[in-house]
């Protein structure tokens, strides 16, 4: 069994941007050039999350309008007492989604449905610019 690790860099706008990883992925399995195994990918930092989607428009507006029901920003936290910042509704947000995703690859494609995007979800206030790490297991 191998392990290899590389890294995406990403720059994002904040607010719950969401930005499509998918083709990041399949080019390090490709540089790799590994045939079956898994791929993980992690988002070091408590404001971003990686999950799977259907990468389209409307369901980006989707998931930006259910996650400020659910943590909205603007609102009081605690976490801003802390450390007198106004992300404490990003880091709730990242939570729920989580900071890592696994996906099997078979034949060097990850098993991904026709639909299914790999996506990073930055939650934070502010822009950021965020180094991915990816580790394949084969």
């Amino acid at each position: 069994m191998a392990v290899y690790t590389e890294y995406i860099n990403v720059s994002t706008r904040g607010k719950r941007d969401l930005v499509d990883i998918t083709g990041n992925l399949a080019r390090v399995l490709e540089k790799l050039d590994v045939r079956e195994g898994i791929v993980t990918v992690f988002v070091p930092g408590s404001t971003a999350a990686v999950t799977t989607i259907e990468f389209e428009p409307g369901l980006a507006r989707d998931i930006d309008s259910f996650l400020e029901r659910l943590a909205p920003y603007g609102e009081k936290y605690h976490h801003h007492e802390t450390w007198h910042d106004d992300n404490g509704s990003s880091h709730i947000q990242a939570a729920m989604l989580g900071p890592s995703l696994t996906i099997p690859f078979v034949k060097g494609a990850m098993t991904l449905g026709t639909w299914q995007q790999v996506v990073l979800v930055d939650c934070d206030t502010r822009p950021r610019e965020r180094r991915l790490v990816v580790q394949v297991i084969c």
